[in-house]
């Protein structure tokens, strides 16, 4: 993700002029999470599937859905764009869908962190869990408003009103991790207990699968009964 923001920083962008340029640099970049899992596992007796597997399966998916669903809602309602030339699967570009598995994995990585820390160093009751909840919240919007400003300096996501997008946007992109952070948090929470629910590739594809369609619901129930617009998928 660094190094995202570092082609952004310096506008190395701008020599991305080849319908495949951002598909290559993004996919190159987001590379390291998709190979790790199988490099890691060689030095573990633990056969596969392990967390790590897990982990980015569930995050694949994630994005995958996102970007072939949840862009769409950007575009309705922010009137949001990619205006920079790119190989384009359901409208959106192709490399960005591989730039949100990086952006995603770096984001979930860090709230497990911060998630871990609370959830185990505070004793179990209705305080830590309205501790818990306070610190998503958080770090829900927290995350979607600090992209929102950093992808501000990339002048080919456009919005029609950016100080719409700012707000709104960020309390709508917020959604995502609302349920994406505490979620992929707890779905293999017990993978290291001893007599703990195992989760295997299927139970991780059926949990992404869930997250993404909670989240699709919501984002569609703010679209009908606060902005009420009609949504319209271009293809």
């Amino acid at each position: 993700m660094s190094l995202f923001f570092l082609i952004i920083a310096t506008s190395l962008y701008e020599t991305f002029t080849h319908p495949y340029s951002y598909l290559l640099v993004c996919s190159s970049i987001s590379l390291p999470f998709l190979i790790y899992p199988f490099i890691s596992s060689s030095h573990y007796n633990t056969p596969p599937p392990t967390y790590a597997h897990k982990a980015i399966l569930y995050l694949t998916i994630y994005s995958y859905i996102g970007n072939y669903f949840y862009t769409h809602y950007f575009y309705t309602i922010l009137k949001a764009e990619y205006t920079f030339i790119g190989v384009r699967f359901n409208n959106v570009p192709l490399g960005m869908y591989f730039a949100t598995l990086f952006y995603f994995a770096s984001y979930h990585a860090f709230s497990n962190c911060v998630l871990r820390f609370f959830y185990t160093h505070y004793v179990e009751g209705m305080r830590r869990n309205i501790l818990f909840t306070m610190v998503v919240v958080t770090l829900s919007y927290g995350t979607a408003f600090m992209e929102s400003l950093s992808i501000a300096a990339f002048p080919y996501y456009r919005f029609e009103d950016r100080d719409m997008a700012y707000t709104v946007g960020s309390a709508f992109y917020g959604i995502y991790f609302l349920f994406s952070f505490p979620m992929f948090f707890f779905f293999d929470w017990e993978g290291d207990v001893k007599g703990g629910r195992r989760v295997g590739i299927w139970d991780t594809v059926v949990e992404s699968c869930g997250c993404g369609m909670l989240i699709l619901i919501c984002l569609d129930l703010v679209r009908v009964l606060l902005v009420k617009v009609p949504f319209v998928m271009e293809l």
